[in-house]
């Protein structure tokens, strides 16, 4: 007897930012009525969504009495109430991630001990309780220092060169990763639905901004070798397979300079690394992730043509109404795609919007990733 697709399904999503945005922009193609909940009031979803709700992702009730009126709850950000969620999946709603993964993945530490006690290739590490325990680890430096909990964006992750850095560590638990020599950092978003299938898309490669820690743009394809991206690949979806896990996750790895592949960390929603998909694949990321959580056949994950995806961030020393600059001269240059996230005040460094752009030819797409960069400003 063939499944019945209801639309009438009633989703939630924990979190109503730009990955929410998106997200109900693939939900609207399936005549799906996403409710939100967000602590902003003005968040980037509140206009949008009909059944917008204030609320305090991380505390109990908020969480639970936004959840019980839910047929299924998914999230677009890990800093949500576990508890809560636990609570909820006794009950009967369907939590996707479910909360015992977000769990894993909201601490760095119980993460990476998950690579280590599953054979997932990673970087070695140590854990450290404080500051002084990072001083009885010299021996490892140059080493990361990451916080275990509450790091996101580029925060909680701290670059401890030689022992004059120390000081620079978290006077809190935290783990000591063995800096990699790599070659290149990539990401994979895979999928697995109730059914068990799983689909991956082709690695992406990412270069970080230099001083901020966040992507400034990605290409995809990653320009590697057919055998580092199949191993990539097979490294995703061991990570997806052995979790469990229902939905989309971010696989962010590290290619060394011996060609294996590291896994740095992982994010449970769509995520930055995907962004490009919604243009340059035949399944964006948004509609595979809602593919997976309603038990869906997964979609082509296959490269529709070569694309990059450009950060747009808030300019160093702006705070205040944002404003475009150049974004009439962006526009004339083919392939390009603008996304805003509908945010009204801009700060440095804030993520405002991405820019995704195609083309066939690998060295044109690499030119009109740099003309965007130097014309298009946020500025206030």
């Amino acid at each position: 007897m063939a499944k019945i697709f209801n639309t009438q399904t009633k989703i939630g999503v924990l979190g109503g930012g730009q990955l929410g945005r998106m997200l109900h922009q693939s939900a609207i193609n399936l005549n799906l009525d996403l409710r939100m909940m967000d602590p902003a009031a003005n968040a980037p979803c509140a206009s949008l969504i009909k059944r917008f709700t204030v609320g305090d992702l991380e505390n109990y009730d908020d969480v639970y009495n936004f959840g019980r009126e839910c047929d299924l709850l998914t999230i677009e950000i890990e800093k949500v109430n576990i508890e809560a969620l636990k609570k909820l999946q006794s009950e009967g709603v369907k939590v996707f991630p479910q909360p015992e993964i977000i769990e894993i993945i909201q601490d760095k530490r119980v993460q990476k001990q998950f690579y280590q006690d599953n054979d997932i290739p990673t970087a070695p590490f140590v854990l450290t309780e404080n500051l002084e325990e990072l001083k009885q680890h010299k021996e490892k430096l140059p080493a990361v220092h990451k916080v275990g909990k509450g790091g996101y964006d580029g925060r909680g992750v701290q670059m401890i060169r030689s022992e004059a850095d120390i000081e620079k560590g978290f006077d809190a638990p935290a783990l000591l990763e063995n800096l990699i020599p790599f070659k290149k950092e990539l990401a994979v978003i895979v999928a697995r639905n109730e059914s068990g299938e799983i689909d991956a898309f082709p690695p992406v490669e990412m270069v970080f901004h230099p001083e901020h820690n966040l992507v400034e743009y990605l290409l995809s394809p990653a320009v590697i070798s057919k055998e580092q991206k199949e191993k990539a690949i097979r490294v995703a979806k061991d990570v997806i397979e052995k979790l469990g896990m229902v939905g989309i996750l971010a696989v962010e790895m590290f290619l060394t300079k011996d060609d294996e592949i590291l896994v740095n960390e992982v994010a449970p929603r769509p995520h930055n690394s995907g962004h490009q998909s919604i243009e340059g694949n035949f399944t964006s990321q948004y509609d595979q992730h809602l593919r997976a959580i309603l038990d869906l056949p997964l979609g082509n994950t296959d490269i529709k043509i070569a694309s990059a995806m450009v950060n747009l961030l808030g300019e160093d020393g702006y705070t205040g109404e944002a404003q475009y600059e150049g974004m009439q001269e962006i526009m004339r240059i083919n392939g390009v795609h603008v996304h805003l996230y509908g945010k009204a005040t801009t700060k440095p460094f804030r993520k405002m919007g991405h820019i995704t752009i195609t083309d066939p030819n690998l060295e044109s797409l690499r030119i009109k990733i740099h003309q965007v960069k130097e014309m298009i400003k946020v500025k206030a």
